[in-house]
């Protein structure tokens, strides 16, 4: 494989990955906050990390994948109260349907996820530091972040201190000392969940979570790691809030590299409950299935604006039929001819590749599988039968469904299912076709045909 080039919001340039530790990669990616189901623009960021995290397994590295799920934010509490439950039930159970979705569209759960709550402590430490070192202070109960000390404030969304400044509205009896400063720690006196602290019950602001967590997970690395993911719409205020302290407590980045995938606009209109066209993923899944629904979103480049409509989801749906099917009478065949589909794999060093390696470009790169899937066609229906051409063919698949999550599935036959089809065959080549099209309907109902 060729070396992995991705887009650096951080800088807004293509740049080749280099690894902080050689042969590792530490990825964090922004999770949902868990009050309600997801919607499809949930999903994207699920889809598109997932696509990138198997590149970087299928290049070789070791991979940390992290994605928290945000259990604590006024929403929650909100909700919980609406559904007469406590919050850690109304969390709880949307963490176990979001975790079943994420299983549905073909992604890896993460290797970790750290919620809020357990970590309240480690948070309330780093406030603390901050306090101390003079980078937030604390007015009445509350604790704000001082954005004025970080020379580079807008270094990734390019909002500056001055721009801010200038566009920001006079606040009347305002407890902080610049408008644009932010809250690290909220004091409440609400029936919601809150935690003590060296200023009072409260509660943290939603930037320091995601910082606190990195820092402690990957605390080995000083809380800086290879590459922080998410939609373009944390860009600001929320990465460029968790870069600005990160800089005040560690000195750095807390990312290398960072990663923004598009909006999903829905028949080319933002998606808004104002608008009244938000679509939950669950219903999307439900009704065309997860695979659809996970090429549908491949087939457009992350960094790009994504449109859903019956048509593209339909159209998604028709493709990855033919995937399957195709992909099925290839390892039939080659089960029938000894050999096992699962065993195969490539050298990983073609055009499919090349294109994910390139900011992972899945749109090109799922061209050259329906490239692969022609040659496949092509190759069942030689004859002779090219066993060693279907072989090559169905490697490469194996590799391309892999790193696009495609759960591309197949039927293992049994002794007696190639007994079955080999007694078909032979009803055919004796043109005994009554025979014939009972086997055949046997093998139907098998799902071998």
């Amino acid at each position: 494989m060729k070396p992995i080039r991705l887009y650096n919001s951080l800088g807004n340039q293509l740049e080749e990955f280099k690894p902080l530790v050689e042969g590792k990669v530490s990825f964090y990616v922004c999770g949902p906050t868990v009050y309600n189901d997801p919607h499809i623009g949930n999903f994207r960021p699920v889809i598109v990390f997932d696509a990138w995290r198997r590149l970087f397994i299928a290049a070789g590295y070791d991979v940390t994948f992290v994605s928290n799920y945000t259990d604590v934010d006024d929403k929650i509490i909100n909700r919980a109260k609406e559904l007469g439950i406590s919050e850690k039930e109304l969390t709880e159970s949307v963490i176990e349907s979001f975790r079943g979705l994420v299983d549905e569209v073909g992604s890896l759960q993460p290797d970790i996820t750290p919620k809020p709550t357990v970590y309240m402590e480690k948070m309330i430490d780093y406030i603390d530091d901050l306090v101390k070192e003079g980078k937030a202070y604390e007015s009445n109960g509350d604790v704000y972040f001082s954005v004025t000390n970080i020379a580079d404030y807008g270094c990734l969304s390019g909002n500056t201190v001055e721009s801010l400044n200038s566009g920001a509205r006079i606040e009347v009896n305002s407890q902080k000392k610049s408008p644009i400063d932010f809250a690290l720690w909220k004091k409440t006196s609400d029936d919601g969940i809150k935690w003590n602290s060296p200023w009072g019950e409260g509660r943290p602001g939603w930037h320091t979570e995601c910082c606190v967590m990195i820092n402690s997970i990957f605390k080995e690395q000083n809380g800086y790691i290879d590459i922080h993911g998410g939609g373009f719409d944390l860009k600001f205020p929320h990465h460029e809030n968790e870069i600005a302290q990160a800089e005040a407590h560690n000195e750095h980045h807390l990312a290398k590299y960072w990663l923004h995938n598009g909006f999903i606009n829905i028949d080319n209109e933002k998606m808004s409950k104002s608008l009244g066209n938000v679509i939950l993923a669950k219903d999307v899944i439900a009704k065309f299935g997860g695979m659809p629904f996970r090429l549908m979103v491949l087939n457009t480049h992350y960094r790009a604006p994504l449109t859903f409509t019956e048509a593209t989801i339909e159209e998604a749906k028709k493709n990855f039929e033919r995937i399957q099917m195709a992909f099925k009478q290839a390892t039939v065949t080659l089960q029938l001819n000894g050999v096992d589909p699962k065993t195969l794999s490539s050298s990983k060093d073609d055009a499919f590749f090349d294109e994910l390696c390139n900011d992972l470009n899945t749109p090109n790169a799922i061209t050259e599988l329906y490239s692969q899937i022609k040659v496949l066609n092509q190759t069942l229906r030689t004859r002779p039968l090219n066993l060693d051409a279907l072989k090559e063919c169905v490697g490469k698949l194996n590799d391309y469904f892999y790193v696009l999550g495609l759960d591309v599935r197949y039927p293992v036959l049994s002794d007696d299912d190639k007994k079955l089809y080999q007694e078909y065959n032979d009803a055919k080549a004796n043109k005994d076709f009554a025979t014939s099209d009972v086997l055949r309907a046997k093998l139907i109902e098998k799902g071998i045909l």
